[in-house]
């Protein structure tokens, strides 16, 4: 359990497991502004994109969309990284997915206008706003039931019920999906968006290719092949829009699953990271394709989410400390901010310390570990977090998140996405979720 009284305990406790994490004696630098591809952000906060499952059935934003996304506005952060988006139908990971079509535009407009304008009013500036565009592969279910499209069969996820090989998506499907995901930064520009982001993580279809070692043709088996979505995708979505508009990616660059089911990893164990592929994706698209700012993330929320999201509980029994995880997360982005210091980078996986998590993040960004924290559970348990930080007052420990689980839980029953703990709406929608699944 998270029982620290300062960020000293937490020192101690890390020296105990031969990892160190870099408090700064205040936040201050996360009211620092940044440059990307002509773009100011005004701080070194982003929202993460937390899928609220909340859209219409024809994926626009809903009430419950908006109410979010007004608070988000509210918050100061000078960059929100909206939710995914999905560019198909099929690709859809719930029937309440948003979903980015040329219907759909004037009500994404309208909500960024929105943000725009009540963040105007309460922080004196507009935010940076980057749509997530998606496909979500095997963990699809547009009716509501799994309808997985996978780049191939992986036993590790799939164990005694494997996936049918004709739900393997053809290589002519994703040579159509890159068309698609061009059109949809075309339409994101058109809806008011700053930027795209060509989604390649947490094993959503455009990841799973990353570690497509056993596919065969075009998108599997050498890195150039496993690459080439992303690549192509990328290249698409510049060809057509502006040049001032945002091409980026949030990029799992650590999957933590034993080769050949794994990108980034120690081809004996899985579990070590091994970025040398990671930093060669990196490389071609910040020096090839002009990427200027990427979302940084590791690991799978289905299957190990203790990589990615640091928690006191899980769904099964701990395999380490949280702060293991916050520190390979850590370990991971520095490394290729390291390597690409002119990339402006976004880190992850901060809000397991709570109240203590400004001080880590600016602590990083101090230490060149990465450019802008990124927050995600944090965003949908204390809304007013980033104000907060920025002002000086610091985290209130009664608001922040608690890392308990419940909002990826409301997914998994297939319900709406909050803060069970901080929002009486979600509290409710728990309850009658979790009694209907009878838990």
């Amino acid at each position: 359990m998270f029982h620290y009284k300062n960020p000293d305990e937490i020192r101690e406790e890390a020296k105990k497991y031969d990892i160190a994490l870099p408090f700064s004696k205040d936040a201050a630098a996360l009211g620092e502004p940044l440059r990307a591809d002509g773009w100011e952000i005004r701080n070194r906060i982003a929202i993460q994109p937390m899928e609220g499952c909340d859209g219409t059935a024809d994926g626009k934003p809903d009430e419950l969309t908006l109410r979010r996304y007004d608070k988000f506005a509210r918050s100061g952060a000078g960059l929100i990284w909206e939710e995914a988006t999905a560019v198909l139908e099929e690709g859809r990971a719930n029937p309440r997915q948003l979903w980015i079509k040329e219907e759909n535009v004037d009500a994404f407009r309208a909500m960024n206008d929105r943000i725009r304008e009540i963040s105007m009013k309460e922080n004196g500036f507009a935010p940076v706003i980057i749509m997530q565009a998606t496909h979500s592969g095997r963990y699809s279910k547009p009716q509501g039931v799994p309808a997985p499209l996978i780049a191939y069969s992986n036993p590790l996820f799939e164990k005694d019920s494997p996936i049918p090989p004709e739900r393997i998506v053809t290589d002519d499907y994703l040579k159509r999906l890159i068309e698609r995901m061009g059109e949809a930064a075309r339409l994101a520009e058109k809806a008011g968006f700053d930027g795209v982001d060509i989604k390649s993580c947490h094993r959503y279809l455009g990841s799973e290719l990353l570690s497509a070692y056993t596919r065969p043709g075009r998108f599997g088996g050498s890195f150039e092949n496993r690459t080439r979505f992303l690549r192509e995708s990328i290249a698409a979505a510049r060809a057509a829009v502006g040049s001032g508009f945002l091409v980026t990616s949030r990029l799992n660059i650590y999957d933590g699953f034993p080769y050949p089911y794994g990108f980034g990893v120690n081809e004996k164990d899985g579990l070590t990271p091994d970025l040398t592929e990671p930093k060669k994706l990196v490389g071609i698209l910040h020096q090839e394709l002009g990427v200027s700012l990427l979302d940084i993330t590791i690991g799978n929320p289905y299957v190990n989410p203790h990589v990615n999201r640091p928690a006191d509980f899980q769904p099964y029994e701990l395999p380490e400390s949280p702060l293991v995880g916050v520190a390979r997360m850590l370990n991971c982005t520095r490394e290729i901010q390291k390597a690409y210091p002119d990339l402006a980078l976004i880190g992850s996986g901060i809000s397991y310390l709570r109240q203590f998590s400004d001080r880590m993040a600016a602590g990083a960004i101090e230490e060149g570990d990465y450019k802008i924290a990124g927050f995600g559970r944090m965003a949908f348990a204390y809304p007013e977090f980033a104000k907060d930080i920025l002002s000086g007052k610091g985290l209130d420990p009664k608001q922040c998140c608690i890392s308990c689980g419940k909002c990826s839980q409301l997914m998994r029953f297939g319900s709406k996405a909050g803060c069970v703990v901080r929002d009486k709406i979600y509290t409710a929608l728990y309850q009658e979720a979790a009694q209907k699944a009878g838990k």
